[in-house]
């Protein structure tokens, strides 16, 4: 499905997001994106990029680092800044709509960390060489770059067993919320290609989603 399809469907029902988003998960969002988190430390200068409704975003703040979150819909953006307040974190997060087309706006090697959470996938393959592109020149030397999405399982006996097991869930989340997620090829290896060092890439046990954690050299 084209990627301004899915995301008017995400911008469709951003009340709903979270829970549709835990359907398509199966509930395991939460524990990746506290592994991811904890690769922040604090005082650092933080970049979430698609931030939704805050997920990644509250994480990284209560880990003390100064978050600037992004994301092109203002619903999603209200809902997060409310999480924001709720908990006391208004001093560390600063919410902007914007997309990635507007990350030459940052300024290079301005960031110590950039994170993604299912926000690639919603990206086209031009968009998403951009962004990567994008992200190492407003990283310091040795910054991460932490990613989590889905992905088109290797396997094509997987790659058939996902796509029944997702069928069902993602008829359950759209009728719920009218939310969905695509999947994306390779991510890893364009990633690598975009000049990243790869620290860890952790599959499921499908392969449909990946958690990855890259460094930009230097530091």
């Amino acid at each position: 499905m084209p990627s301004y399809v899915l995301m008017r469907i995400l911008e469709s029902s951003p009340d709903r997001y979270d829970m549709g988003i835990g359907i398509l998960t199966l509930g395991r969002l939460d524990e990746v994106y506290e592994r991811l988190a904890s690769r922040i430390k604090p005082g650092q200068r933080v970049l979430d990029i698609g931030c939704g409704t805050g997920a990644l975003t509250i994480r990284a703040a209560m880990r003390g680092a100064r978050v600037k979150a992004i994301d092109i819909n203002p619903r999603m953006l209200e809902i997060a800044g409310k999480k924001v307040e709720e908990a006391a974190l208004t001093h560390r997060v600063e919410l902007c709509e914007m997309g990635v087309a507007e990350l030459d706006t940052e300024a290079a090697e301005s960031y110590d960390a950039v994170m993604a959470g299912l926000c690639f996938s919603e990206l086209s393959e031009d968009e998403l060489r951009y962004a990567l592109g994008e992200i190492m020149r407003i990283l310091k030397p040795g910054g991460l770059l932490l990613i989590a999405d889905e992905v088109v399982p290797r396997s094509p006996l997987k790659r058939v067993i996902t796509l029944l097991i997702r069928l069902p869930l993602l008829l359950i989340a759209y009728l719920l919320t009218q939310t969905t997620t695509g999947a994306i090829k390779n991510l890893p290896e364009k990633v690598e290609e975009a000049g990243f060092i790869m620290e860890s890439v952790r599959l499921s046990r499908m392969e449909d989603f990946v958690e990855i954690v890259a460094r930009k050299p230097g530091g």
